[in-house]
């Protein structure tokens, strides 16, 4: 959806985050010199971004950018797209030179472009030495080569979220931590019918990040350290084994879910596990209509399974300025202003947790106190995964992601159409194309 920001509607919402600016208080920082970035004469921008799930995401997003513009006597324009439309569309505006200014993809996709996108270290080094460092996930997403050639705005945590009163039902006090346990616990669910359930779907957010805690959390990867494709190995195909174990435990339906599909099951309690944002929580929360199943609701790690941490890598906002933009300044004076203090913790306290903090100083946010419940999103971008795991990021590592190697992977073998052994093997045939492109 376009969006040309207009000075009442930015009025209306900025209003909002400007009263409860003292709450940034606790956020502290340290002493830190600006990059000189001198606005161009007659500047203007164009924005894209991953449309909002909780929509005071996009109300205080425009009104942040609106005060920019008004300070700087110069239009900004953002348009919010789509979430299975953003990788496409960058990939348009970087193969024809034209579009917007500043793009806000996700995950590694300014890695595919980098030959096509601006510097953004003197930024980066300025936010960092001022907010008390970048968190791993920031760094992984955000640097190539010792350089930043993004800025990652925050995350989407994926932990599982359940009813209370369906695992007690079903034996069980919260979610275990093993593989097995897990299991026990869906296989319980279903007896009840009172069934778990998770994307199998190509999902930009809930897929991916299903697949990939499935494979990683029994010490699969996409790729070894030194980014070969790994993927067709014993512990993937033991992944896959116990998927055949663990899908006709789940409600029916989810080889075809999308990113809304697991919320509208969820809130239609014909799901009582699944893994999620904070989105979903919010909407039962602020729906009359579902008050009791929020009230009914936790949210807890997804089980480590082989591993000593949570095998889980955030679904990141990551913006990118494009060399053909005719303000480059302008560009990445906006996005280092919303990253500061005034803007960016009234954003992330509207965020209610959706987004969780790239700089170490955010976490102090007041955000992470206002809901006992949320505080597992608050070090989403404290995390050692990423998509492509294990190996360095690449053209390929993100091209394979977009492409859901794993996804696919998984799906074919919950759906019967391949056995384990015959699904690694053709992902690492999908994936070997990308890879020899290096």
């Amino acid at each position: 959806m376009a969006h040309l920001i207009t000075r009442r509607a930015a009025l209306a919402a900025g209003g909002a985050a400007l009263a409860a600016g003292s709450a940034s208080a606790q956020i502290q920082t340290q002493p830190a010199t600006p990059p000189n970035l001198p606005i161009e004469r007659g500047a203007t921008l164009r924005m894209l971004r991953p449309v909002r799930f909780v929509q005071p995401d996009e109300d205080v997003w425009r009104a942040n950018c609106e005060r920019f513009a008004q300070q700087h006597g110069i239009q900004v324009r953002v348009d919010f797209v789509g979430w299975e439309d953003i990788t496409q569309q960058t990939a348009v505006t970087a193969n024809t030179g034209a579009g917007p200014d500043i793009i806000i993809g996700f995950d590694a996709g300014p890695h595919l472009f980098a030959d096509k996108i601006h510097d953004m270290t003197d930024v980066a080094d300025y936010l960092g030495t001022k907010y008390g460092g970048w968190r791993p996930l920031a760094q992984a997403y955000g640097r190539r080569q010792n350089r930043w050639i993004a800025l990652p705005f925050g995350a989407s945590g994926g932990p599982a979220i359940w009813r209370t009163s369906a695992l007690r039902e079903a034996g069980f006090d919260s979610v275990p931590d093993d593989h097995a346990g897990f299991l026990r616990l869906c296989q319980a669910l279903k007896r009840i019918n009172k069934p778990a359930g998770f994307a199998l779907g190509n999902a930009v957010g809930d897929g991916n990040a299903f697949a990939n805690w499935l494979v990683w959390s029994f010490g699969g990867s996409l790729t070894d350290e030194q980014g070969n494709v790994s993927i067709n190995s014993p512990q993937t195909i033991n992944a896959l084994n116990y998927l055949r174990e663990l899908y006709p435990t789940f409600v029916q339906g989810t080889l075809a879910w999308g990113d809304i599909s697991n919320n509208r099951a969820y809130s239609a309690q014909e799901c009582f596990l699944t893994q999620n944002g904070v989105s979903l929580y919010f909407s039962l929360k602020n729906d009359p209509a579902t008050a009791a199943i929020a009230e009914d609701t936790q949210m807890t790690p997804m089980p480590k399974g082989t591993l000593n941490a949570v095998p889980n890598a955030g679904l990141t906002l990551n913006a990118m300025v494009f060399r053909h933009s005719r303000f480059p300044n302008a560009a990445k004076a906006l996005l280092m202003y919303l990253m500061e203090v005034e803007q960016y913790d009234p954003w992330l306290r509207a965020n209610i947790g959706y987004w969780s903090q790239p700089l170490n100083a955010y976490a102090a946010s007041a955000v992470w106190s206002s809901d006992p419940k949320i505080s597992v999103f608050r070090d989403t971008m404290n995390n050692p995964f990423w998509n492509g795991y294990k190996g360095p990021i690449t053209e390929g590592s993100v091209a394979a992601t977009a492409d859901y190697v794993m996804v696919q992977m998984c799906a074919s073998v919950a759906s019967g159409q391949a056995t384990p052994q015959a699904a690694a093997a053709e992902a690492e045939r999908r994936a070997q194309r990308y890879f020899r492109r290096r």
